[in-house]
């Protein structure tokens, strides 16, 4: 069965999926393969009501701020000196070429994974894959054991890789100071490209 053909499926048996059908690939709308700078990837869609919103790690600014993303937050007051926003919608970052990557797209409501192995990570390391291949300097952004699972798809001669911990308070706090944002920022400018203003008002 084709990934469409499950997901519809899965609706039409009554399943609630995340995100919303004209969110899904809302990262590559906001963030077009022309204008990928950085890549900042997540695992696989926030599994409660409201807040997938088909970008990694963004919810809607109705939301509330969930603690990896607040976490994230804490990590650029301290890199760039931002005050901490009150919304978690991360669109202005989508919008200057931060591709907000969930390695697999969808998510059934409350069950974490749930869509792990029904082909979405096949689809999204071709994307990774072609990236590398075809773009050259790039940030990847790796946070936490899964997302660097994903470092052999990236030709670290042509591209950055940064690698942290996850931003989770699962972590401990091993995310901090990484400065992963002051140090794209660095590498945008010295291989001659604008950089990212992180500052989310």
């Amino acid at each position: 069965m084709s990934l469409t053909g499950f997901i519809k499926n899965e609706i039409n048996i009554g399943k609630t999926i995340y995100p919303p059908g004209q969110d899904i690939f809302r990262a590559f709308q906001l963030t077009p393969f022309d204008k990928v700078k950085v890549v900042i990837l997540g695992q696989d869609p926030y599994h409660n009501p409201g807040e997938a919103m088909g970008l990694s790690f963004s919810v809607p600014k109705s939301v509330k701020i969930p603690p990896s993303l607040r976490n994230i937050y804490k990590e650029i007051q301290s890199d760039l000196g931002f005050d901490i926003p009150g919304h978690g919608d991360l669109t202005h970052w989508a919008e200057q070429g931060v591709f907000l990557l969930n390695a697999m797209l969808t998510v059934e409501k409350n069950k974490a994974g749930s869509h792990k192995d029904i082909g979405w990570q096949t689809f999204t390391n071709a994307v990774i894959r072609q990236l590398s291949e075809e773009k050259k300097h790039l940030v990847f952004m790796l946070w936490g054991n899964f997302a660097k699972s994903k470092k052999d798809l990236i030709d670290g001669s042509k591209h950055l890789i940064l690698e942290s911990a996850h931003p989770s308070p699962l972590a401990g706090g091993a995310f901090f100071g990484c400065s992963h944002f002051s140090k794209t920022n660095d590498y945008l400018v010295k291989t001659g490209q604008k950089t990212i203003d992180w500052e989310i008002r």
